[in-house]
């Protein structure tokens, strides 16, 4: 019920209870005038009486009191004057009239008691007001009572009944107390009116506000309030139109603004104020997921990360992760990093070609996101029928994250037919959060690329002896803990100064860089290829006996010796030399037997080098020398 039809409601029931009081009030001051009054004129009309009969007596024509009494009784309203004589009158002076001898119960009781009574009689259907008033005999006054009846003083004489029509008296009161109720009722019905010409604003204005609350909450801020008076119910009208206008002005600036950030236009449909809450939210979490992942060791843990993210929070639970390959060329393959939560795995949703040549990705080669939900079969290298599952086709929405101004990473998002468009919904903040991720992955990079530059030789891309220094730890303590032993391999290459004075530099360098492949081509990927300084080179191999750690030597020499280095004028051959020790056989320290491995090398290279040779305790001379 609105504030108005309350107010107006209140006001009527006040009215009509007014109305009912006066009317109640004046009904109740009526009758009790109309009593008293009553009550005067019997009093009157019965004193009358009894001097025009007191008179009669004097005059001697008491014989003709009914003719007196006859006439009294056409007075106008009076009904009845009725006379009554005592019993000590009947004795003094014989019988009466005969209507003067015969007393109702009320006369009766007057008689005996000497009280007057009055009372309103309305059974009949018309007031009659009743009053019956003792004559009492006295010797006070003019004339003494007692000089003609011979009674005692206070003797009850006789009565006077008188009876009066209330009727008239009775319609005029209604007609009084009509003429109150109804100028009260004008009365109220204008101060009603007044009262809702003042109230009728505050009511509309309080609609009008809850309407346009209502609007607002439902992110609609251009609702206006009517300003209707100019008093302090226009002023708060006013007052609100203003706060509307700022927030309607505020709002759509922040929207624009994190629209932008955002990348999510506005929908004509939506809450505007619960959209941008919603997009407020997103930035906060997406800061806040930037500083968690900023703390991550590796560039997998934030993967890792990320892909709980799509699931928990966009509920994204199929998609691949591809990081580039980093080979230095252009035909760079993708790596498949995470494919649905799980931490590498097979190419699922693309052609396995990608792999190998990551071209074949188109956001990978645009560098632009590829929508495969709007656009079915964009891509040819997402497999639409693999990536049926149960029968249910899938879509798919690929984000290429930019690293060093190359694509560095893919992110494939699928799902199916049914939630694509849910999915294109929440794609804006799954931008920001790419957003967010895209330099601390760019900074995990660089500094792994970093670390790893300053771990491998530039020119060969094998490991450098630093590697050797913060790698060897883990190395002694895994081969501890499996009881295994390692064979260390040093090698150099023979006479190698006299291919730079004769060739150059470039053709030495070449030639290194072609004995790195013999050698990572002759090794186990477990093994380690530590190029330790100009042309020697460390192999540590893992889990083998010494037997197997110089046959693994000759192989290596036997490669060297056919390989053809090639160079500008044809090709060149090489031989190697190498010395083999093992851990912990030959000493207690991996250098220890490092160092045995280098007087190895050096003895193959007293004996003629291009030979294997497995260092024995004889070898290492006494008295300090060092080889």
């Amino acid at each position: 019920m609105s504030l108005n039809r309350k107010i107006t409601l209140l006001l009527v029931a006040f009215a009509l209870g007014i109305l009912m009081t006066v009317g109640a009030i004046s009904l109740y001051a009526f009758r009790s005038f109309s009593i008293a009054s009553s009550t005067a004129h019997v009093k009157t009309a019965a004193e009358i009486v009894r001097v025009y009969l007191t008179e009669s007596m004097i005059n001697g024509v008491i014989d003709k009191r009914e003719q007196g009494l006859a006439r009294l009784a056409e007075v106008h309203n009076l009904r009845t004057a009725r006379v009554v004589r005592s019993a000590f009158v009947n004795r003094q002076f014989g019988p009466g009239l005969s209507r003067e001898m015969a007393a109702d119960p009320i006369e009766a009781r007057v008689l005996a008691d000497g009280r007057a009574r009055f009372e309103l009689d309305e059974a009949a259907g018309e007031p009659v007001f009743r009053g019956t008033i003792p004559y009492t005999a006295t010797a006070r006054g003019e004339p003494n009572c007692l000089q003609c009846h011979q009674v005692e003083e206070g003797t009850v004489l006789g009565v006077v009944t008188i009876e009066l029509s209330l009727a008239e008296l009775q319609r005029r009161g209604a007609y009084d107390a009509l003429a109150v109720v109804l100028a009260v009722l004008l009365i109220s019905i204008l101060a009603i009116l007044w009262a809702r010409r003042l109230i009728l604003p505050v009511g509309d204005t309080a609609v009008a506000i809850g309407e346009v609350v209502q609007r607002a909450l439902q992110g609609d801020f251009k609702g206006r309030i009517r300003q209707r008076t100019r008093d302090d119910i226009g002023q708060i009208a006013a007052h609100m139109n203003r706060l509307l206008a700022f927030l309607d002005q505020g709002l759509s600036q922040i929207g624009a603004r994190v629209a932008q950030l955002t990348g999510r236009p506005p929908h004509r449909d939506e809450n505007q104020l619960q959209a941008t809450i919603d997009m407020v939210d997103n930035l906060t979490d997406a800061t806040r997921f930037k500083a968690t992942i900023e703390e991550d060791e590796t560039k997998t843990e934030i993967y890792e990360r990320f892909g709980r993210l799509l699931g928990e929070r966009f509920a994204v639970r199929e998609y691949t992760i591809y990081e580039v390959q980093d080979t230095g060329d252009e035909a760079r393959g993708l790596v498949v990093v995470a494919v649905d939560g799980a931490i590498g795995g097979a190419c699922r949703w693309c052609d396995p070609q990608v792999e190998q040549r990551g071209d074949l990705c188109r956001a990978k080669r645009s560098g632009h996101p590829v929508d495969g939900l709007v656009q079915p079969g964009v891509c040819l290298a997402f497999l639409p029928r693999e990536a049926e599952v149960d029968g249910v086709a899938r879509r798919h929405y690929c984000l290429p994250l930019i690293q060093s101004g190359t694509v560095g990473t893919v992110i494939q998002l699928v799902t199916t037919v049914a939630e694509a468009e849910t999915l294109l919904e929440r794609l804006p903040f799954v931008h920001v959060y790419l957003r967010e991720m895209a330099p601390v992955l760019e900074a995990k990079r660089l500094t792994e690329t970093l670390r790893d530059s300053s771990l491998r030789d530039a020119m060969t891309g094998l490991h450098n002896r630093r590697f050797l220094e913060e790698y060897i730890d883990t190395l002694v303590r895994g081969a501890r803990r499996r009881d295994g032993r390692l064979a260390l391999l040093m090698l150099d290459l023979d006479y190698f100064k006299m291919v730079n004075d004769n060739y150059g530099h470039d053709v030495g360098d070449s030639v290194l860089k072609g004995l790195a492949e013999v050698l990572q081509d002759s090794v186990r990927a477990s093994d380690i290829l530590v190029r330790f300084g100009g042309e020697e080179f460390l192999i540590v191999l893992q889990d083998v006996e010494p037997e197997a750690g110089v046959a693994v030597a000759e192989k290596i020499r036997r490669r060297v010796a056919e390989f053809r280095f090639r160079v500008a004028d044809g090709a060149l051959q090489k031989t190697i030399s190498i010395g083999v020790a093992v851990f912990p056989d030959d000493g207690e320290t991996f250098w220890q037997v490092l160092k045995y491995a280098d007087v190895a090398l050096y003895r193959a290279k007293e004996e003629g080098r291009d030979r294997v040779v497995r260092f024995t305790p004889d070898m290492w001379r006494q008295g300090g020398e060092l080889f």
